[in-house]
């Protein structure tokens, strides 16, 4: 284009392309569709003038990029604005009956079941039961994603104890109750986008089934042919997980097969949920976790034996005497039909992004290897990017879009190098090409060591594994950078688990998984050729130093590490080698910047509904409370805390529990188990299970104090003496908030009291002893009615208040009443939900940062004031 050569003119507008949906997706706010719109016929217009003037190469090249990447932009920003409605305010919290289809195979969750739900009609019920009609899509997004837990019966800590309800089926249309809200996740420094995730999958509201004894019960309406293929998908994993779980396995029995199962469902039907995350756990620490999924190695696999069993058919067929086989060729019908299986297969997988992903590159390969122009793999690479983007671009903020294509990109780039050494010598190759076929002829006597050679067929099974080795270690060198920039850890032990697991998982066990959706007793020997497997990587992960784990560092200098491992994976000079390792050092040995002595810093977390500080000087840390517990199997600790402190290189000295509630102590078993050094101080009592991972532990009592950097901590409540005597009864022990450890901490120049679920008597108490001003409050009980009396805030004084609770949580924390006190008093609010995690510094008293200010993107959640 434009007396460009026709590569070099392609790849710049590929690659500008690709920097225009990265510059889209840096916007706060989208705009109106017209500036979209306007953009894209200005960036056309300007093409077809500018084509005509007489530019330098030079010019020209930056025409072009300006003139694609405008378009990119333009597209995207259309693109996002076709999916941008949510949810009207008004409806949110307000029960819905709502008619609809049950999308897509639902998510078994510990207490119930998720799953997409597409509305048909809606209507919204007041407190008199009176319905009126709802509009769609002008008010209600009909895309929602809906939980259905069991309502009836709890146990001690207060958790559903009931059974789970019947199981909603992909295609049925439902009349159900339910409330819903907007797309609103936690926000945290290099932690999970939630709200991303939700936006990507076109989902603009959640909610949960309504089963309460005024509520009407679920109504199954009829079966539809709606969604035939993810019916399919689920009537496969439900059979799978019984008969594999009925199964008794050698070595271990029937205990191990139910988490065998769920791998194997995760492989046929891409249900990630049915597998333990215990099991997770093993996968991500031996660097496998890419495998026991649907990924694009799968998806690949499957397009790969297709494309060359059809194509081997498609050849034999012109013998069989069919005449139409020698008017396409076998290699392009092999493509097609592999490529139209491979759909197939991802379709069946759920059509996941990372399937969708692979199935897209794979399509530009195959019509771009039909093509009669002889197309260089660079450019192969950036269209599979490039058209990626223009169908997905948010994949460019995944984690797998950059894992797969630069993956790719390695062996493609390592493999152009080492073409040369694939090539056999002459005096061992003699090439027939009439008969189609190589003869390998060793000619012994030549060479003096000939009779000790090995068999030829020794010699290429020897090269064919040196191969294997040498491109799975570039491949593994290469992805470090990134697998330290996304997840805060580098697996030590990926090398040796992947020579092993992706010929096994590839070749032996997704096969004998796929068999069994047409033979069942396949999946029993599927999981028998699991079971060695995950053992082993088991084995691998409990080694010291499987996997390290160092400061997540900045995305620059992670590019920079990647540039120079890349270096040392292809084939240059040493010169350029020694150049590429000081590019490394960076990002390994990045550190996290602390506060300096005698300042220090809180970091609150946005865990939700409950509390969760870390307190950071020059050299200690503490972590405050540890968030709430999710479900019988998620926490705060695994889900945000655990990868928070991981990705900053925290190693905690003190964790300290405020009280027993599980608001407060939800991720402690997960964060204890992650940081063996932190000392444990509790106020909980003796015989709670968390003691017995630290039996050294402390008890809060007040007058206790120590000094870390410079800084001055004391701890103001609950007194030494925990249990009253009550006449001749037996002792009454305090309920729970009673005896939230308080928490002063100062410098001399600023000062924060962590508070937990203290309530008004407590309060008055601290009142009484004197406590001081100080500059940052957490809230006592995430702004609860019970605390924040007036006294208490008339003698604190503080600048600023921080409010730990969920977005819309069931306790309606903050009230309303408790707002107007800290607004009367003229005390700056920040809620979590509004604010997300918040970072505050005491060199820097009146200043706080909010995550959701730092990093908003469009597609977050705001909050109407």
């Amino acid at each position: 284009m434009w007396s460009l050569k026709w590569g070099h003119g392609l790849g710049l507008a590929l690659l500008a392309w690709c920097a225009g949906v990265a510059v889209q997706l840096q916007q706060e706010v989208l705009w109106p569709v017209w500036g979209y719109a306007a953009g894209l016929c200005l960036a056309w217009g300007a093409g077809l003038v500018l084509r005509r003037l007489a530019l330098s190469v030079g010019w020209r090249a930056v025409v072009l990029c300006l003139v694609w990447g405008s378009a990119s932009f333009a597209v995207t920003g259309l693109h996002a604005l076709s999916r941008s409605h949510s949810i009207d305010p008004a409806l949110e919290g307000q029960d819905l009956d709502v008619v609809g289809v049950v999308q897509a195979m639902p998510q078994r969750q510990d207490l119930g079941w998720r799953f997409r739900f597409q509305i048909e009609q809606a209507w919204q019920v007041d407190k008199t039961g009176m319905a009126r009609s709802v509009d769609l899509p002008a008010s209600l997004p009909s895309q929602v994603y809906l939980g259905w837990y069991g309502q009836e019966g709890t146990d001690d800590s207060g958790w559903n104890t009931s059974a789970l309800p019947e199981p909603v089926k992909a295609g049925e249309r439902w009349r159900l109750r339910v409330r819903l809200k907007a797309p609103h996740g936690n926000l945290n420094p290099r932690g999970f986008d939630y709200e991303l995730w939700l936006w990507e999958q076109g989902i603009r509201a959640t909610g949960y089934v309504r089963t309460g004894g005024k509520d009407p019960a679920p109504l199954r309406l009829a079966a539809t042919w709606a969604h035939p293929i993810e019916g399919w998908r689920q009537a496969v994993r439900d059979r799978l997980l019984t008969h594999v779980s009925s199964t008794t396995l050698p070595w271990t029995g029937a205990a191990q097969s139910a988490p065998l199962a769920g791998v194997l469902a995760a492989l046929v039907t891409g249900d990630q949920a049915a597998i333990d995350r215990a099991d997770w756990d093993v996968f991500r620490a031996t660097g496998v976790a890419h495998l026991m999924s649907i990924s694009g190695l799968h998806v690949t696999m499957f397009a790969w034996l297709a494309s060359a069993g059809l194509a081997w058919v498609w050849r034999k067929s012109a013998l069989w005497g069919f005449a139409g086989a020698l008017r396409w060729p076998a290699v392009h019908v092999g493509a097609l039909a592999g490529l139209v299986l491979a759909g197939f297969y991802a379709l069946f997988s759920g059509w996941g992004v990372p399937a969708q992903r692979t199935l897209w590159m794979l399509g530009v390969v195959a019509l771009l290897k039909m093509s009669s122009r002889q197309w260089h793999g660079s450019l192969i690479w950036l269209l599979a990017g490039a058209v990626v983007l223009g169908l997905d671009p948010w994949a460019l903020l995944q984690p797998g879009f950059w894992l797969s294509f630069v993956a790719v990109g390695v062996l493609m780039a390592s493999g152009q190098h080492r073409a040369q050494d694939r090539v056999m010598p002459a005096e061992l190759v003699e090439r027939d090409a009439r008969q189609g076929r190589t003869e390998l002829v060793l000619n012994a006597g030549r060479h003096r060591w000939g009779a000790l050679l090995p068999p030829v067929w020794g010699m290429a099974l020897l090269r064919g594994a040196w191969g294997l080795l040498r491109e799975q270690a570039a491949i593994t060198w290469a992805l470090a950078p990134l697998t330290l920039l996304f997840f805060g850890q580098v697996s030590l032990v990926g090398l040796l688990a992947n020579l092993l697991a992706i010929p096994w998982v590839t070749l032996v066990v997704t096969p004998l998984a796929m068999l069994g959706v047409v033979w069942s007793g396949a999946w029993v020997l599927a999981a028998w050729a699991l079971q060695p497997l995950v053992g082993w990587l088991g084995w691998l992960a409990a080694w010291p130093m499987a996997s390290v784990s160092t400061a997540t560092p900045p995305w620059t200098l992670a590019m920079l590490a990647l540039l120079g491992v890349v270096g040392l994976v292809l084939k240059l000079p040493l010169s350029w080698k020694l150049l590429c390792l000081p590019l490394l050092w960076p990002a390994l040995f990045w550190v996290h910047p602390r506060p300096a002595a005698p300042a220090f810093e809180l970091l609150a977390a946005d865990v939700g509904q409950g509390n969760a500080v870390l307190v950071r000087t020059a050299t200690h840390s503490l972590l405050y409370d540890t968030g709430p517990r999710y479900s019988a199997e998620s926490d705060a600790g695994h889900r945000v805390l655990v990868p928070l402190l991981a990705q900053m290189g925290e190693r905690l000295d003190v964790l300290m529990l405020s009280h027993r509630d599980s608001d407060h102590t939800g991720g402690a078993a997960a964060v204890l188990a992650m940081q063996p050094q932190a000392r444990l101080w509790s106020s909980l009592e003796d015989e709670h299970p968390l003691h017995a991972m630290r039996p050294g532990w402390t008890r809060c009592q007040t007058r206790q104090s120590w000094v870390w950097d410079g800084v001055l901590f004391e701890v103001l409540h609950p007194p030494a003496i925990t249990a009253v005597q009550v006449g001749g009864a037996a002792p009454k022990h305090p309920k729970p908030n009673e005896v939230s450890c308080v928490l002063r901490i100062s410098s001399g120049q600023a000062s924060a009291l962590l508070t937990g679920d203290i309530e008004a008597a407590q309060e008055s108490a601290l009142v009484q002893a004197g406590v001081a001003p100080v500059d940052v409050l957490l809230v006592p009980h995430h702004g609860s009615k019970t605390s924040s009396s007036l006294p208490f805030l008339q003698d604190l004084q503080p600048r600023l208040a921080l409010v730990q609770a969920g977005y819309r949580n069931r306790y309606g924390h903050p009230a309303e009443p408790v707002l107007a006190r800290y607004r009367t008093q003229g005390i700056a609010l920040v809620e979590s939900a509004r604010c997300g995690a918040a970072s505050w510094r005491s060199d820097v008293p009146g200043q706080v940062q909010c995550e959701r200010a730092l990093s908003k993107r469009y597609w977050h959640h705001v909050i109407a004031p």
